[in-house]
C-alpha cells in the first residue's frame, strides 16, 4: 500500500508539473491564458458548503486562500488520476511502464473537466457556454494527452 501511495503521489505530481509547463509554453508562445487556479480553488472551497454548480464562479463569493486551494486541488487531482492508473494496471505498471494505460486514463479524465468542473464553474458541459468552446475542448484533449505523457514519463524516470 505504501508503494501504491508513494508512486501515485510522485507520478501524479510529475505529470501535473508537465501539464503546468505545457500551459506556460502555450502562454509564452501563443499568448493563451494560463489556468486561473484561484477560481478552481473557489469552486472546491464551495463544495463543503453544499454549492456544486455556479452560474459563474467568478461571481461567487471569494474564499480565503482560494489560489492555494486551487493549486493544491490541481496537484491532488493529478495524484488521484495516477492512482487510477495504478489501481487498474497495478504497481507493476509503474515498475515497467507502457504508454497505453497512461493515455487511456489521460483521455478518460477529460470527462472530469467536461462533465464536472466546467459545468460546476458555470461554463456548461464541455465549455458549451463559452464562445470559444471548440478551442477549449481541443486544448483540453491536448492537455490531457500531455498529462498522459507526464504519467508515462514520470513512471519511466522512477521505474
Amino acid at each position: 500500500m505504501a508503494e501504491f501511495l508513494i508512486r501515485s503521489m510522485i507520478i501524479g505530481a510529475g505529470a501535473t508539473l508537465l501539464l503546468d509547463l505545457w500551459a506556460l509554453l502555450l502562454n509564452r508562445t501563443l499568448g493563451l491564458p494560463t489556468p486561473n487556479w484561484a477560481l478552481v480553488g473557489r469552486w472546491f472551497a464551495h463544495l463543503p458548503r453544499g454549492r456544486f454548480v455556479h452560474a459563474d464562479i467568478g461571481q461567487a463569493a471569494p474564499v480565503r486562500n482560494e489560489r492555494a486551494i486551487g493549486w493544491i486541488a490541481h496537484y491532488a487531482v493529478g495524484m488521484l488520476f495516477a492512482a487510477i492508473v495504478l489501481a487498474i494496471w497495478g504497481t507493476e505498471w509503474a515498475r515497467n511502464p507502457s504508454f497505453l494505460p497512461a493515455l487511456i486514463v489521460g483521455l478518460a479524465t477529460v470527462g472530469c473537466g467536461w462533465f464536472i468542473l466546467q459545468p460546476g464553474m458555470g461554463a456548461g458541459i464541455a465549455a458549451s457556454k463559452r464562445s470559444n468552446a471548440g478551442q477549449l475542448r481541443l486544448l483540453n484533449i491536448i492537455g490531457h494527452t500531455v498529462f498522459a505523457i507526464g504519467l508515462y514519463g514520470t513512471a519511466l524516470l522512477t521505474a
